[in-house]
């Protein structure tokens, strides 16, 4: 549960932190210990959280790199998250990183500590520092778990940067087309309102519209924005989200990299947990939600087979979790007794194919989309500028 925290800092004066707990007493505690003098805390409402939303992450990747170079320096663990807390800038993380110092002080494990902020620490981390705990090495286990961010931000990056350029080519294009239907094809249709029937058809189709937008522009612009408004929340919405998912998961040439880019994020974790000593079943368990859900069912039956003692990669290969690469990769790595790193091979091989199929894709989809524009673009003016065409014609 979620508390809306007013305090007093010394440097800050009045501040609101937002802070998890299970309790008031609670979060009161977790800001006391921050060094801040509590003056009211209550439970966070329902109409704050859309903006929570847009509130700001917990830095997990930073502060695990300055952990670890702490932890690395000499520093003790507490001593770590003292500097840490004390050099934090934004009034919410700093009070975490005190509830987890807190909590170290008063006995508690580092993982028990940090599951008292799901908000900060995902489970995925919590189980990698749980399993460092039982070997003894965290700055192995931190080590480990920085990699595996960097590596899914690196694939997630090279996604978002192809797209950039046809995203840019939509818009303007866009734009463009707005402004010809919106500002050009109104001030025509009042040059070419006398001669009505003597237009062709499109061009009086057209014309039609720019009267009609010159006539109730302000009604259709507030229709527009309305929609537009209307869109956005749906597809903030998880259920639309949801069901955008589904019905390009069915696209074969979709759906089909959709499925190998899931089959590279779930192996890559399930390598770094069986690195970090998470047990088999318990680690499928973890990653269970970076697959489509309609492969959970298959990926809970793989489990459960595992569990009666089934071979890994004959238990993936029945329940479609693998593809032809990956089966016999996987059991190379049984036989090898080196799972754990064949898993990390085979995310690193369908990362390299998924990138090469999106570097194919925009290559594809570029030329289409400006070709696309421009025809859209050039049948507007031409409509436009036909009727002028066709009495220059008649002249002569």
């Amino acid at each position: 549960m979620e508390f809306e925290v007013r305090a007093l800092s010394r440097r800050e004066g009045v501040i609101a932190l937002t802070l998890a707990a299970a309790t008031r007493v609670e979060a009161e505690h977790m800001a006391a210990a921050s060094g801040y003098t509590v003056l009211s805390a209550r439970p966070r409402r329902a109409r704050d959280s859309i903006s929570s939303r847009f509130a700001p992450r917990y830095p997990l990747v930073l502060f695990s790199q300055e952990l670890l170079a702490l932890l690395r320096a000499g520093l003790s663990l507490v001593e770590s998250l003292e500097t840490l807390a004390e050099k934090e800038q934004h009034a919410s993380f700093s009070a975490v990183l005190a509830s987890v110092n807190a909590s170290l002080q008063e006995g508690q494990t580092f993982s028990a500590a940090l599951e008292r902020h799901p908000q900060a620490f995902p489970p995925l981390y919590i189980s990698t520092v749980r399993a460092s705990e039982h070997t003894g090495n965290l700055a192995e286990s931190l080590t480990r778990y920085v990699a595996y961010r960097i590596q899914m931000e690196g694939v997630r990056k090279k996604m978002i940067s192809a797209s950039i350029y046809p995203l840019v080519l939509i818009g303007v294009g866009g734009l463009v087309t707005l402004f010809l239907l919106g500002y050009v094809v109104p001030r025509f249709s009042q040059i070419y309102a006398d001669r009505g029937g003597d237009l062709p058809l499109l061009s009086r189709l057209l014309l039609q519209w720019g009267t009609l937008l010159a006539s109730h522009g302000v009604a259709i612009g507030a229709l527009a924005a309305a929609g537009t408004v209307a869109c956005a929340y749906a597809l903030s919405l998880r259920a639309t989200r949801a069901a955008v998912s589904k019905a390009l998961w069915r696209v074969p040439a979709i759906g089909g990299r959709m499925k190998i880019y899931q089959f590279a994020r779930f192996y890559r974790t399930l390598g770094m947990l069986l690195r970090g000593g998470t047990p088999l079943v318990k680690a499928i368990a973890m990653s269970a939600e970076l697959l489509h859900a309609g492969l959970r069912a298959q990926l809970e039956a793989a489990r459960t087979a595992i569990q009666n003692g089934g071979a890994i990669a004959q238990s993936f290969e029945r329940n479609g979790l693998t593809t032809r690469v990956a089966s016999r990769m996987l059991r190379v790595g049984e036989r090898s007794g080196s799972i754990a790193e064949m898993m990390e091979r085979i995310a690193d091989f369908h990362d390299e194919e998924v990138a090469r199929w999106v570097d194919w894709f925009t290559k594809l989809v570029e030329p289409l989309l400006m070709a696309l524009i421009g025809i859209a673009i050039g049948v507007i003016v031409v409509l436009m500028y036909m009727p002028i065409f066709e009495l220059a014609g008649g002249l002569q």
